[in-house]
């Protein structure tokens, strides 16, 4: 494994691959044994992994105390994100279709959902406290702000941020991180993949002007970019993936398109090195702004394989010249 930094001057060092907890502390990617993904957190550690991504929410606290479950030995040399904003404990329990719970961004409610965190997680400090897709009036909030600056001076987080999303809102969320980055000076985790730029291609350069980190999740599109799916591939109705769109058609549609694309990226896969999960890590990690990727893992093949992606060649300025001229003529699909 290889590190970089979260931040000028946070302290912290976080492994270029992460591990993403939603997956192993929900139902949304098909695990609901929690001795399986007690056992790939603590794999993952052993392949060199030292930043996992986690939040109040997932499983309504169970991503937390899983978390404190497989590595709380190790606390000393982990580096843990969480999240917070969603008032769970008022509305408890899976949402249907995923629907987003209300929002609580008053002081008062952080500090409570701080607290409530630590003593999950069995820790005495946060090292990375992230609001969970906040919207622009969110960050704007001084008296917001203000609290986790003094949580921060008590020691109880290290750095706050903010997760940006919902998925299906990428302008909004540009405007967000562009927001984040500049005025707040905080790092921020977007979805951003080879198929998917728009977040980076707003977001880096800001990030890069006033030297501020960014994390990034979904690498894979949601497992397209993993290799492993064809056109008959289909999900189950609680799987996240089912509700990425709308409608069976438009799903399908997604998928094929994915595949499509997918044969117009294989010259940066298996021929220079690389498995296709591989090159899209490799591709994230080309953006030096990035401090980490955080892949949905939830099988211990596809973990060590994404663990070892640091270690295959870096990508070539060719091979991102290439990738820039397919993914701005949507890889010629529309000729």
């Amino acid at each position: 494994m290889q590190y970089r930094t979260l931040g000028s001057g946070s302290g912290l060092l976080v492994s270029e691959v992460g591990f993403g907890v939603w997956t192993v502390a929900t139902r949304m990617w098909g695990i609901t044994d929690e001795a399986y993904g007690i056992r790939l957190l603590q794999r993952a550690f052993d392949l060199g992994i030292t930043f996992y991504d986690t939040a109040d929410v997932y499983g309504d606290g169970r991503g937390e105390t899983l978390l404190a479950d497989a590595l709380g030995t190790h606390r000393d040399q982990i580096v843990i994100a969480t999240k917070f904003g969603y008032d769970f404990y008022r509305y408890p329990g899976e949402q249907p279709g995923q629907r987003e719970r209300p929002q609580d961004w008053s002081p008062q409610f952080v500090r409570r959902a701080c607290e409530q965190s630590l003593k999950r997680l069995r820790t005495d400090w946060i090292d990375l406290y992230q609001m969970h897709n906040p919207r622009i009036d969110a960050l704007q909030r001084d008296d917001l702000i203000a609290e986790l600056e003094q949580l921060k001076a008590e020691g109880k987080i290290r750095l706050w941020g903010a997760a940006l999303g919902p998925a299906l809102k990428p302008e909004r969320q540009v405007e967000e991180g562009i927001y984040c980055v500049s005025h707040r000076r905080a790092p921020v985790q977007i979805i951003y993949n080879l198929l998917e730029q728009v977040l980076g291609e707003g977001i880096f350069p800001a990030a890069r002007q006033n030297a501020v980190p960014v994390l990034v999740r979904v690498p894979h599109a949601s497992g397209l970019l993993e290799g492993h799916y064809t056109e008959q591939t289909q999900f189950a109705p609680g799987d996240h993936r089912s509700h990425r769109l709308a409608t069976d058609a438009m799903r399908k549609q997604w998928l094929l398109d994915g595949l499509k694309k997918i044969e117009k990226l294989r010259f940066a896969a298996e021929e220079a090195g690389r498995t296709l999960g591989q090159m899209a890590i490799q591709f994230i990690l080309s953006e030096s702004c990035v401090s980490s990727v955080l892949p949905n893992i939830y099988d211990e093949r596809q973990l060590e394989e994404f663990a070892a992606a640091p270690h295959t060649p870096p990508f070539t300025a060719e091979e991102l010249c290439r990738v820039a001229e397919l993914y701005h003529n949507n890889f010629y699909l529309d000729a």
